[in-house]
């Protein structure tokens, strides 16, 4: 599975961007998609998952409200809505797909990342 982010920018404080993720590969439907994200000098932290079958997404306190994701089957694209932004939401946002269709939080459990789109949230 390759991953390719696009979508990432230079924002005012609460604008709007759409990150995509566009996925290669077979079993797409079946894989628990997530957005991970990591600002200069820190880790690499989660953001949001969407799970397949039924489960909920996930979402991290700092962006609940605010970020939406979502797949299209038919594209084989995941996306990242990210509105109300704020400039602590300024970072490299990747996107990641792991070969089970239950979402997580946990960095360690996706197998297959993107390159990461640059998001910048100016005050």
């Amino acid at each position: 599975v390759q991953l390719v982010e696009s979508g990432g920018g230079l924002v005012q404080t609460g604008g709007s961007l759409r990150l995509s993720c566009a996925a290669s590969g077979r079993a797409f439907g079946s894989f628990a998609m997530g957005w991970f994200r990591q600002a200069p000098g820190k880790e690499r932290e989660f953001v949001a998952a969407f799970g397949r079958y039924g489960n909920t997404p996930l979402y991290a306190d700092s962006v609940k409200g605010r970020f939406t994701i979502s797949t299209d089957n038919a594209k084989n694209t995941a996306y990242l809505q990210m509105n109300s932004l704020k400039p602590e939401d300024t970072a490299v946002y990747y996107c990641a797909a792991r070969s089970s269709a239950i979402a997580t939080r946990r960095r360690r459990d996706y197998a297959y990342w993107g390159q990461g789109t640059q998001v910048t949230v100016s005050s």
